[in-house]
């Protein structure tokens, strides 16, 4: 196997559970760059991430940086920080990223002006690029639990690079050169979410769940197609994996915010706190698609949604409102 450079930009969860099982691997020089030096002291010194897993021991080939200049001898760079700060720290960085690295991108969320952070570097970079999404708690997957993840790539050179990578470790992929829908898909499934805390958090019903979670879905792929994605995508870890992690597990910020709707104690307090991706999607979609189609006639989720986020709403007619609307 090739031996790379493999530098994440973000020694956050995610990022330090990836590095983690590639040094346990053994794949190279891998490292973390983080602007937290305490956080690469505790790695550097303890072997431990102190802010994100403090009772887990990281492989001492996992090593942690300050250092921009580590970034410029780097062959893949894992983007592994919050969406809203990926292109203004990209662009900052920019003197230090080499121009063949490859760039991959694990964060879920848009970039500026309403695109996909990959639609950004590509209009801003000149490296190569793909997306890896998937349904992953970042603690499992440092706990070495099998886990799925779909790489988006337009190149079969990329796609080799990240599939030899991960061979042997605990990560599984799949793949498609549908970047855009896997880009698309890793951020819908934070509103749908949603909706799926705010229905559980008012009926103990599997029936109502399921059937609900049937609507998001069929209206999740009418989204898609809307934006340029392919339906196939659907059907990657991107996709129906993502989605039901998302708006079924008690992990996901993004049910717990539905749930906690539901159970009216949402405040804006509250919405800041747990750096909402779902809200801040729900308004970009709203925006973008009531441009050329009315809403409430084609995506009755996403209306009731917008109208919960900024109307004085009755919660009690959510369900309600959502199964009334007849699907063609």
């Amino acid at each position: 196997m090739t031996k790379s450079k493999v530098v994440f930009i973000g020694a956050g969860t995610i990022g330090t559970a990836l590095g983690h099982i590639l040094a346990e691997k053994g794949s190279g020089e891998i490292l973390l760059h983080s602007i937290e030096k305490s956080v690469v002291r505790s790695i550097n010194n303890d072997h431990v991430n102190s802010k994100y897993f403090p009772s887990i021991h990281l492989n001492r080939n996992l090593t942690a940086t300050t250092d921009l200049k580590q970034l410029e001898s780097a062959d893949i760079l894992f983007l592994a920080i919050p969406s809203v700060a990926m292109l203004p720290f990209l662009n900052q960085i920019r003197p230090h990223i080499p121009d063949g690295a490859l760039m991959v991108n694990l964060a879920k969320g848009f970039g500026a002006e309403h695109q996909t952070i990959i639609q950004c570097i590509k209009a801003s970079f000149p490296n190569p690029v793909c997306t890896l999404k998937g349904p992953s708690f970042a603690r499992e997957i440092i706990s070495l639990f099998p886990t799925g993840f779909t790489l988006g790539s337009e190149d079969s050179k990329s796609r080799s690079l990240i599939t030899e990578l991960f061979s042997g470790t605990n990560i599984h992929l799949d793949y498609t050169d549908d970047i855009m829908g896997v880009e698309m898909l890793s951020i819908l499934k934070n509103m749908y979410a949603v909706a799926m805390g705010i229905v559980d958090a008012n009926f103990n019903s599997p029936n109502l769940r399921f059937l609900v979670l049937t609507k998001a879905f069929r209206e999740m792929r009418r989204v898609l197609l809307y934006f340029g994605g392919c339906e196939d995508t659907l059907f990657n870890y991107c996709g129906y994996g993502d989605f039901t992690l998302t708006s079924l597990n008690d992990l996901s910020r993004n049910r717990t915010l539905g749930l906690l709707i539901g159970k009216g104690f949402f405040t804006e307090h509250v919405s800041h706190e747990l750096v909402l991706e779902g809200r801040t999607a729900l308004n970009i979609f709203y925006e973008e698609i009531s441009k050329k189609v009315k809403v409430e006639e084609t995506f009755p989720i996403i209306a009731e949604l917008n109208k919960i986020f900024n109307s004085n709403y009755d919660i009690s007619t959510f369900e309600k409102n959502i199964l009334s609307f007849e699907e063609a």
